[in-house]
């Protein structure tokens, strides 16, 4: 059995797609007076491209929606601050993630997370799912200087809970940051499926959060297994 789960943050633990699409409908009304020339479809659906699953810092976003749509009451980095000051309250997991935390601590399994961006910004989100303190290691790049796909981040992560790769888990949404990186440093890797990817290589694929015992229980009694999906 393993002795430590690690899990990834954005589109894994947060549903992240559906946290912004609130957070900026959100904003538009909030912002009506400055923004109300822009159809409020237009300004939603631009920034959700722009943003490309949160690949792309939203400096770089309002910066682009102040030009494309000529906003001039309000500058990008005001926009930028309200993004950071209010994404936070927005922020919707995906289902059972707290039933599912709460059996592995039963089980005594070690819970880390590792997770790319800004420290404050994701320990805020963190916060507002209410899942800060199921884990024993949160780790975020900003404040590691070092991110994934790096194996260092997850050695750090692994140091910290006192586990070896064998021993462990990694559960994320990214085919090359979360599955291939956990693999690359011998950790077992499942794929928290999403579909803007297709043929993820990883050690498993989960959908929902209630199958987790099951697929551990699966890759655990057999480390060199063919992909283990329980798709709903």
């Amino acid at each position: 059995m393993f002795k430590a789960v690690l899990f990834d943050l954005d589109g894994t633990l947060l549903n992240r797609d559906k946290s912004v699409d609130l957070f900026i409908n959100h904003q538009y009304e909030r912002l009506n007076k400055i923004l109300s020339h822009i159809p409020k479809e237009q300004y939603v659906s631009r920034f959700i491209e722009l943003d490309n699953h949160g690949y792309v810092w939203k400096d770089k976003v309002y910066q682009q929606l102040i030009e494309e749509f000529n906003i001039c009451s309000v500058t990008w980095e005001e926009l930028l601050e309200d993004y950071l000051a209010n994404f936070k309250h927005h922020c919707v997991g995906f289902p059972h993630i707290h039933e599912m935390l709460e059996e592995l601590k039963n089980n005594k399994i070690a819970l880390g997370m590792i997770t790319n961006g800004y420290g404050q910004f994701q320990m805020d989100n963190i916060k507002a799912l209410n899942i800060e303190s199921y884990f024993d290691v949160i780790l975020v790049s900003e404040w590691e200087g070092v991110k994934k796909p790096d194996p260092l981040i997850f050695l750090n992560a692994l140091e910290k809970l006192n586990v070896e790769p064998s021993e462990s888990l990694f559960i994320g949404d990214h085919p090359d940051n979360d599955v291939r990186a956990a693999q690359n440093v011998g950790m077992a890797s499942v794929w928290k499926k999403d579909n803007q990817w297709t043929d993820v290589k990883a050690d498993a694929i989960i959908d929902d959060y209630l199958d987790l015992p099951l697929v551990m229980k699966s890759l655990s009694s057999n480390k060199n297994c063919n992909t283990y999906s329980l798709l709903k």
